[in-house]
């Protein structure tokens, strides 16, 4: 190969040109490699202060010093602690320096605000910070002033005359988005823009809010006309969550992560657009990541090992806890356990709450001594109650799914193995007692729907079971409609649980793509279909304003509406009807504001009519009485000759 002349060409230069200019530092070619590169420091670029701790005697010290340790070794390793004292007792602040200053700002962002007690948050601090304190401004400088933007009515859709809900739908395999209002004769387009979103879309819990996503973040639309509300810049972002009172929004990314600063999940403030805290993410498999109380003051994260507890609005740590084999209920933020269970022998473990809060379940699936099968025991907090009563109730089959009723006291369940699964509805009464009140044997369902209301529900075998449904009425526990929509991927109730509708989407079916909607009694009103159809959600409705006794004397004097319902009922069943009420609605709404106007230019003109008139006011029949005159006045009217003749 040597003398083979195809090898005889020069070897090619890989040396630069002489006029070669090298413009890439060693940030941008190394950047990952230099960050790890070992800093000239120091010392104290590891230490941190820790204020507002415990003041404590020798005797507590100890103690002390096993809860700081605890607390503080989670974020690296500590290789000097210092408790200065006088008097006999700590000063109230202790220094603790770490191995490397990485662990030392880990500290930092994840214990400063940290709740030890009630008397005592911790605040936590870098030691070479305290320079740059000592050097703020003893000078006020006044805060810009921000315009006020008027976003219009951010619940406009609440007002609409005939109570109609909205819901988004993706299409066109995401090139179009659009609002609908729901009407039982047809959708109404309410708004329609091309590329609004890139992915998906969401609604915040109360519906004030429609996300969209983009490759550089998420932005948030609402008002009258859908303008922007506000914007997160979060590269790469793919799933997001609200807190319950729409204050904070949640965005997770898996493009940008560091060890310095936790970009991987970032909470917002949704006013300010502010960023409130970020966090890493080893796993993004269980979203939502973060479980929100009902008023958004506190969101617990669960890893492998420990429970984190946060406090907002300052996103500080309260809890951190090992997490046993067992279930505790705390009350926040006092940290109070209210009741503990605790468990043997289990594999799996699942929380299922009652929307209302009135019930717990505990889905536990055990592996009892000497089998080795599963069994599923539901253990039942009757939350409403004293000391908090549990009940307990096994299934030695499978279990599919699980759901609560989402304000009342029953709950169904599936069980089984295919094609033998089994729909099984259970009532919790006050006693204790878990009554049975109905099974479906033989059903092709894999997912529960429950009617945002209760009392219905939709039995589903979305996907694989071909989009068999099922439903049920759980008042007497009878099947009001059995059907299908073949190939169905998804359910989606409307708000008031009049309507629910099932559709099949383009990700995860490229075929016959459209959704249905349904009455809550299982009828077929409208098949809608839609060129890639993706992706369908109601908006919510926010909690109602009604008191519990103004809803029941609604209830009360239903009736008294069902007329005036029952007419514009049969005037939407036919579009001519329908045609002439708006073009009649139309006509009168114009007769008003013509009237309106002339009553305006009537009364501008009052005092030229005074004036032609001598200063008598003649607007009303009784003005002036004083100056009337009575004078009669005689008519002829006609006159009739009779002969005498002919009587």
């Amino acid at each position: 190969m040597v003398d083979d002349p195809e090898y005889d060409e020069e070897e090619p230069s890989f040396s630069d040109p002489e006029d070669y200019v090298d413009d890439v530092d060693d940030d941008e070619l190394l950047g990952d490699i230099l960050r790890e590169k070992p800093q000239e420091a120091d010392g104290i670029d590891s230490v941190v202060v820790v204020d507002n701790v415990p003041q404590v005697g020798p005797e507590r010290l100890e103690k002390l010093k096993n809860v700081i340790h605890k607390i503080f070794s989670k974020f690296g390793k500590i290789t000097t602690e210092f408790y200065p004292e006088a008097d006999g007792l700590t000063k109230g602040y202790i220094f603790l320096e770490y191995a490397a200053p990485t662990q030392a700002l880990e500290a930092v962002k994840n214990a400063d605000g940290y709740k030890l007690d009630k008397q005592h948050t911790f605040r936590v601090n870098l030691f070479t910070d305290f320079d740059k304190y000592m050097n703020i401004s003893d000078e006020w400088e006044t805060p810009e002033k921000q315009p006020f933007k008027d976003f219009g009515n951010m619940r406009h859709w609440i007002e609409d005359q005939d109570c109609r809900d909205q819901y988004s739908v993706i299409f066109e395999a995401g090139e179009r988005t659009a609002i609908f209002a729901n009407d039982a004769k047809e959708p109404i387009t309410f708004e329609e823009r091309a590329r609004w979103t890139e992915t998906y879309v969401r609604w915040s819990p109360k519906g004030t809010y429609l996300a969209t996503f983009h490759q550089r973040g998420i932005a948030l639309w609402g008002g009258e006309k859908f303008k922007q509300i506000q914007r997160f810049s979060h590269q790469g972002v793919s799933l997001i969550d609200f807190s319950p009172c729409e204050r904070y929004v949640v965005t997770f990314s898996p493009l940008i992560d560091t060890k310095e600063d936790p970009q991987a999940i970032i909470i917002w403030d949704i006013l300010t657009g502010q960023k409130k805290r970020g966090f890493h993410c080893e796993s993004s498999a269980h979203w939502p990541i973060f479980k929100w109380s009902h008023d958004g003051k506190f969101f617990a994260r669960m890893t492998p090992d420990t429970l984190s507890i946060y406090e907002t609005p300052v996103m500080a740590l309260i809890v951190d806890k090992d997490i046993p084999a067992r279930v505790t209920l705390m009350q926040m933020p006092s940290r109070h356990e209210i009741r503990v269970r605790n468990l043997f022998n289990v594999v799996d473990c699942k929380l299922h709450w009652q929307r209302n809060g009135d019930y717990l379940c505990v889905k536990v699936d055990r592996t009892p001594k000497g089998t080795q099968g599963v069994v599923t025991n539901f253990e039942i907090f009757r939350m409403r109650e004293k000391q908090v009563p549990v009940d307990a109730m096994e299934m030695k089959e499978s279990i599919i799914a699980f759901a609560w009723e989402p304000n009342g006291s029953k709950f169904a369940v599936l069980h089984g193995e295919s094609p033998r699964i089994n729909a099984s509805f259970y009532n919790v009464r006050n006693n204790g007692k878990i009554d049975l009140l109905k099974m479906f044997d033989k059903q092709q369902a894999n997912s529960i729907f429950w009617s945002p209301q209760g009392q219905f529900l939709v039995l589903a075998g979305l996907r694989s079971m071909n989009g068999a449904l099922a439903f049920v009425d759980t008042s007497d526990c009878i099947m009001m409609n059995i059907a299908e929509h073949y190939m169905a991927s998804d359910v989606e109730w409307d708000p008031t649980g009049r309507y629910v509708v099932t559709s099949v989407s383009w990700w995860s079916h490229k075929v016959d793509n459209a959704y249905w909607l349904w009455t809550f009694q299982g009828r077929l009103l409208q098949k809608n279909n839609k060129d890639r159809f993706c992706q369908l959600l109601w908006r919510p409705r926010p909690p109602t304003l009604l008191s519990a006794d103004q809803i029941k004397n609604i209830k009360k004097d239903l009736k008294k509406y069902s007329k005036i319902f029952e007419q514009k009922d049969r005037l939407s069943q036919s579009k001519a009807s329908k045609e002439l009420v708006d073009k009649r609605r139309t006509m009168m709404e114009e007769y008003h504001r013509y009237r309106e106007t002339a009553q305006q230019v009537y009364q501008e003109q009052k005092t030229i009519r005074l004036e032609l008139r001598g200063g008598v006011d003649t607007d009303e029949l009784d003005s002036n009485v004083d100056d009337w005159e009575e004078e009669t006045i005689e008519f002829f009217i006609n006159e009739e000759i009779i002969p005498l003749g002919d009587l």
